[in-house]
């Protein structure tokens, strides 16, 4: 079954005085490697009088390029996008024979090339403890790519408690582990960080989540969204020779699927910022507005027999 939706995203500063705005950069555009299919995308701002020039930054994310030659009370950026939902098997992916069981090595020239997301911060008390721990209880043999990924996914995702944090900025590895909570910022860049520490090299993702109600309840497991929903989010990727960068996300201890449709990819998470820029002194009032409407959906198509009484009424016919 497809289902397309378009996602409707608006950014808006609200100054009490004229301000001059210095060239504004905006990572608010579907990366290269996004998975999921992108029938179209548009990208508005005001006010109407600026220049934009659409460049890539050092990690190939688009990123556009704002010059404002007045002063202006009001900037606002909107991004419109329609997205194919047909489902992606995160799992869909092959490695090479080098890299089925970690641990592994990369290539000399694949170390210098994925040198930036290979950088590992200086290792503080409860981070080195945690990864001792995971090593001594997981990695005492070699083990499946996949399966690593999965248990060190799940680990995460349930040391930390996922909050809504409004601060500014991503915490130390060390605080989101003290607190043993953090935003899907924090939980993404412990992951990075934990990966790097194994020798993998991994990287911050920003980019949108998409969630849709499912239209029959589970009768096992978690029930999933009650109604449907988007949001800025924040993952992990991890490169595997063979596969390529798979995308964890430690906040739901799951692999990226089509609901994930990353923006900006970086060795920092400063670096993949949705909006960066600078304005004369004043006061702000921020507004954000983000939602999913479905605009095409294939009809459920309902089986007149199960696959049980299929094989019945094949039977007979023979």
């Amino acid at each position: 079954m497809t289902i397309r939706v378009a996602l409707y995203h608006e950014t808006t500063y609200h100054f009490d005085r004229p301000v001059t705005l210095s060239p504004h950069e905006v990572r608010l555009r579907p990366a290269a490697h996004c998975r999921t299919p992108i029938d179209s995308y548009s990208l508005r701002v005001s006010p109407a009088k600026h220049f934009v020039n659409w460049q890539q930054d050092p990690y190939g994310n688009f990123v556009a390029r704002l010059v404002f030659p007045e002063k202006t009370r009001e900037l606002k950026v909107v991004v419109d996008l329609v997205a194919d939902m047909t489902v992606i098997n995160p799992f869909d992916f092959f490695l090479d024979k080098s890299a089925e069981h970690f641990p592994f090595d990369y290539t000399d020239t694949t170390k210098r090339e994925l040198a930036p997301f290979l950088e590992v911060d200086p290792l503080t008390p409860r981070l080195a403890a945690w990864i001792e721990t995971f090593r001594r209880e997981r990695l005492g043999a070699p083990v499946a790519m996949a399966d690593l990924l999965v248990d060190l996914n799940q680990r995460v995702q349930h040391a930390v408690r996922y909050i809504v944090r409004l601060e500014p900025g991503v915490q130390t590895p060390e605080d989101t582990l003290d607190k043993a909570s953090g935003s899907c910022r924090d939980s993404a860049w412990l992951l990075v960080q934990i990966l790097r520490s194994l020798g993998l090299a991994a990287r911050f993702v920003s980019g949108y989540l998409i969630q849709l109600a499912p239209d029959v309840k589970p009768i096992d497991g978690p029930a999933g969204p009650t109604a449907d929903f988007t949001d800025l989010h924040a993952w992990a990727e991890v490169f595997l020779p063979g596969a390529g960068w798979v995308g964890l996300d430690a906040t739901s201890g799951l692999l990226a699927g089509e609901g994930h449709i990353p923006l900006a990819a970086t060795a920092q998470p400063s670096s993949a910022a949705p909006i960066t820029g600078w304005t004369d002194v004043c006061e702000v009032t921020f507004g954000f507005e983000m939602r999913v409407t479905r605009v095409h959906e294939d009809p459920r198509v309902t089986k007149p027999y199960t696959d049980a009484q299929w094989t019945r009424i094949e039977a007979l016919g023979d």
